[in-house]
């Protein structure tokens, strides 16, 4: 029986999709997800309403859809087909059983090419033997080195296929590695070695969310590929406390709250101004630098879906109240969930404060293709000598990460002490 796929109620708005995670003919269970969309939840799955197999699709990555929209249909009479893949499953099964031992001895004793990925991937022996794999899979997975413990299955029943392994191995050769230069080939980085948890006491397993995976993604891309020198230093913005406590009444009054982070935005603009590779990227080949001729700085914001980064455009043409209403209005879009694409993109540089939970210092990751990133900790009184006395002021520990490929150390300096310049009287900003 062919049966509609249909968007459920997703609210009043179409949305974009971002991932199809289906093709035609592929097996579904009941609520496995079809096509990933931006929502109202920052990405949600249309889900399958039966099990099934994937007949068509009628839409493609990029295009929008909306509550009560067909995007496809599916065979929902497969219970006949799943009784006769289930049997055949089986009698793979019990073959395998039988020839376990000649197939591991063949493994063993057989010459077997370089294998070009096994710096990359350590292979466990033990998940690679209880991996759910034919032997053809398993000698294959041996000749590309491919660890099938590490390879999640899309066959019936999960079991691994001829088709996981090379896009597996693919995705090794292709993704994310440590570029020499910013030109050079992948360079192999070992895999942490897979551990049964399990043996020493109980434990849970809790998905991370789709946020949580890119956002992990791409700091692992930026580690990985930049060469981070972190500088620290502490300022003093006692005046400029001062200076923002008095703007509140005025600030109620046109419905914004000032915060830090305003100032921040406008000191950062005018060390990048100073400074101008601070406001540069480098090209993907690493020979030359791409200056840039505006200011949009981006905010780490920390929401219930994880770390989402939003961008307040053009900086430097905003008052203190423009900033902090931008400042409003994109924390809240995050929290909620509403974020757009063009919300995230086109940072110079970006700012993460960790001054609302505490700390002295930290290591932030640089935001690529952003050249630096300043990290904000907690401010605290401390006594500072003026030369006669200790007198108390209000001291903002900085930590400046940046790309020592495009930044050296001196500018970096120089950076840190043009912001101190800055913070520390609010009406250098004007100049």
């Amino acid at each position: 029986m062919s049966i509609d796929i249909i968007v459920p109620d997703i609210g009043d708005d179409k949305f974009p999709i971002i991932e199809i995670l289906v093709a035609k003919g592929d097996d579904v269970a009941e609520e496995d997800g079809i096509v990933l969309l931006e929502s109202d939840k920052a990405t949600m799955e249309v889900p399958a309403p039966k099990d099934g197999v994937i007949i068509g699709l009628t839409v493609n990555v990029g295009d929008e859809v909306g509550a009560g929209d067909v995007i496809g249909t599916m065979n929902s009479d497969s219970q006949a087909t799943s009784t006769t893949e289930e049997k055949t499953t089986d009698d793979v099964n019990n073959k395998e059983v039988v020839n376990q031992e000649k197939t591991e001895k063949e493994e063993k004793t057989s010459i077997l090419p370089t294998p070009n990925l096994e710096t990359i991937n350590n292979i466990d022996e033990t998940s690679f033997r209880t991996a759910h794999a034919s032997p053809s899979v398993r000698k294959l997975a041996r000749e590309l080195s491919a660890d099938l413990g590490k390879i999640q299955g899309t066959g019936r029943k999960n079991r691994i296929t001829e088709d996981d392994v090379k896009k597996f191995t693919k995705a090794i050769v292709s993704g994310p590695g440590i570029k020499a230069g910013g030109a050079g080939g992948n360079i192999g980085i070992a895999a942490i070695p897979s551990q049964d948890f399990s043996k020493f006491g109980s434990i849970e397993e809790h998905k991370l969310s789709k946020i949580n995976v890119l956002t992990g993604e791409h700091m692992t891309r930026c580690w990985l590929n930049i060469p981070h020198v972190t500088q620290n230093d502490e300022v003093d913005i006692t005046e400029m406390a001062l200076f923002r406590k008095s703007l509140k009444l005025e600030a109620e009054k046109l419905g914004v709250r000032v915060t830090m982070l305003s100032f921040l935005m406008k000191a950062v603009v005018s060390g990048m101004k100073a400074l101008p590779k601070f406001n540069s990227s480098l090209s993907p080949d690493g020979q030359s630098l791409i200056m840039k001729n505006y200011f949009n700085i981006g905010i780490a914001v920390d929401t219930p879906n994880g770390l989402i980064v939003p961008v307040i455009q053009n900086v430097a043409q905003k008052s203190i109240y423009d900033l902090s209403r931008d400042l409003m209005t994109m924390s809240k879009k995050a929290r909620d969930g509403k974020l757009t694409p063009a919300d995230m993109s086109g940072g110079c540089m970006t700012i993460s404060s960790l001054g609302g939970i505490g700390g002295t210092s930290f290591t932030p990751i640089v935001n690529a293709p952003e050249v630096a990133i300043l990290g904000i900790s907690r401010s605290r009184m401390q006594p500072v000598w003026n030369g006669n006395e200790f007198e108390p002021r209000n001291i903002l520990p900085i930590s400046l990460s940046y790309d020592h490929r495009v930044i050296d150390g001196a500018d970096g300096a120089r950076f840190t002490q043009h912001l101190a310049e800055m913070l520390s009287d609010a009406r250098r900003m004007l100049l």
